[in-house]
């Protein structure tokens, strides 16, 4: 019992510093540019643009309908095939922006046909352009009411991060995975890096409460 204790404390920050430097970067950068790509891609269906609508609806089912750990197999042992070399943490990146992307477009898709089409024709009453009208008056809203499913889709990429294990991106799970091939106690250690990851996506579920509350607030001036 002493020695599981004594193991289970020495790897705490072994296993915790890979997750401060590698698998919250990870997710915060992949986060934001799916996020970038989310707003394109949704803007593009809400404006019906022809030819790019049809483009984004085809990369939506195409992502959405192969999983996240063929694609990361595809663009980091697939690519250099064809003579393309992607650094493991880059790869990881690319993969995951791209993957939540597709999901991110739905729900804010689904948010900016929410808000009520009047919203639109006075602020183009107003004299402001399309764009202006989207940005300054659609878009805040849409982001409030896509908050708290944006919200979740972060905290499930937290946890799709040990999937870039298997691409050899150094994060939490692989390192954890190279003290149980040292110690040989796959519970223990398994036990303590689910731990982690729960600690992680607690400290962001009452985050994202938080700024629910924020939101609501703010909806009700």
């Amino acid at each position: 019992m002493n020695a599981a204790m004594e193991l289970f404390l020495d790897s705490f920050w072994d296993i915790l510093l890979p997750g401060l430097l590698v698998t919250i970067p990870l997710t915060a950068l992949s986060f934001t540019f799916a996020l970038i790509i989310a707003v394109i891609v949704a803007l593009i269906q809400f404006a019906n643009v022809p030819i790019l609508t049809q483009l984004a609806r085809f990369y939506i089912w195409i992502i959405r309908g192969t999983p996240l750990l063929v694609q990361l197999f595809i663009v980091f042992y697939g690519l250099p095939h064809v003579g393309i070399l992607i650094d493991p943490f880059v790869a990881a990146v690319v993969v995951f922006s791209i993957n939540e992307g597709a999901y991110c477009s739905e729900t804010m898709r689904a948010a900016l046909e929410s808000v009520p089409k009047g919203q639109l024709e006075a602020g183009l009453c107003a004299g402001m352009s399309w764009g202006q009208t989207i940005r300054r008056i659609v878009l805040p809203q849409a982001f409030r009411t896509a908050f708290p499913t944006l919200g979740n889709s972060l905290i499930s990429m937290v946890k799709d991060t040990s999937l870039a294990a298997n691409i050899t991106v150094t994060e939490m799970f692989m390192t954890t995975q190279r003290i149980v091939a040292r110690t040989y106690e796959p519970l223990l250690l398994y036990v303590e890096v689910g731990l982690i990851y729960l600690i992680f996506c607690t400290v962001l579920t009452k985050l994202q409460t938080s700024g629910e509350k924020r939101l609501q607030k703010y909806g009700r001036r």
